[in-house]
């Protein structure tokens, strides 16, 4: 069972003249039971569509979404799911404690268990000490913490973040992926749309990547990033024969006057690659790996699809 699949996921809207706009085409997710789930792509890709699918706020012109093996639409699945949306409504008249009462109170929770929900989520996300301080005193970071804490009152299995960490500084983003590990080390799965790159990368266990409303890549962040490693190696008097020998171990990816840029999906043959410079008469003056980031690798893939 899947904390989340799609199956043929499609979205078509109808503009005021009748064209059809396809926002999603035939997608196909499946989201693993505790795991931290990037959902990435460029503005328009249809991150915000699919949300809403699934969310069952909106119906699919074709397609399936479940949830733990259930339709969006089963009521009783969606009392399993938090969800906090990218512009959040704070009301700033109300204290912490009676903005988290309100939306307990929507969840339909009783009074002694909305008490008890409230004090565990403002514990859990460090606010218990704020819970009678008016909104409008609160800091971007603290609101945000806020909005997780009211994603969280109904003890969902599913949270769903859109866009947790784009308004926040450096500070108020770390306390927030620390937040979201320590969801995932509750066992909470964690559905998160991101366009913070690094923050996938440093928090994410797997990912997909859609574009134009299709589904490009979808598998572990571990797999996503095991690509060649490249070197930039720096020689003194750069010659075509360290070119050929360097073509034994990798490919040539770029010669930059005396910097010969390498690139190899076995690691194990960097030293040999040394080595044999070296044996040749080369006299390296530095040799550099690089690896691509979760950046470089998304826009690789999204480049080559609008190829």
């Amino acid at each position: 069972m899947w904390a989340i699949e799609t199956r043929d996921l499609t979205k078509v809207f109808r503009t005021l003249t009748g064209k059809a706009v396809t926002a999603v085409s035939g997608l196909n997710l499946r989201v693993p039971v505790g795991d931290v789930f990037g959902f990435l792509g460029p503005n328009g890709a249809g991150k915000t569509t699919t949300l809403q699918l699934l969310l069952g706020n909106m119906r699919p012109t074709r397609g399936t979404a479940f949830l733990f093996g259930h339709p969006v639409g089963d009521p009783e699945i969606r009392r399993l799911v938090g969800y906090l949306p990218e512009k959040f409504q704070f009301h700033d008249f109300l204290t912490a404690e009676e903005f988290l009462d309100f939306h307990a109170r929507l969840h339909g929770l009783p009074a002694r268990l909305r008490r008890q929900r409230v004090d565990a989520v403002l514990e859990f996300v460090g606010l218990q000490q704020r819970r009678r301080s008016k909104l409008r005193e609160f800091s971007r970071g603290m609101l945000q913490r806020l909005g997780l804490a009211q994603a969280l009152l109904n003890e969902p299995r599913l949270v769903i973040l859109d866009e947790p960490t784009s308004a926040l500084d450096p500070l108020g983003r770390r306390a927030v992926r620390d937040l979201i590990v320590q969801l995932k080390a509750q066992g909470v799965t964690v559905f998160l749309n991101s366009h913070l790159l690094s923050e996938v990368e440093m928090t994410c266990d797997t990912v997909a990547i859609i574009n134009r409303g299709r589904l490009l890549f979808q598998g572990q962040l571990r797999e996503l990033l095991q690509v060649p490693t490249q070197l930039d190696i720096r020689v003194q008097n750069p010659s075509p024969q360290w070119q050929r020998i360097a073509a034994a171990f990798g490919e040539i990816v770029a010669v930059n006057g005396d910097v010969l840029s390498v690139r190899t999906r076995d690691e194990n043959a960097v030293p040999d690659l040394v080595v044999a410079l070296v044996n040749a008469g080369a006299r390296l003056l530095s040799v550099v790996p690089k690896r691509l980031s979760l950046e470089d690798l998304f826009v690789q893939v999204v480049t080559d699809e609008r190829r």
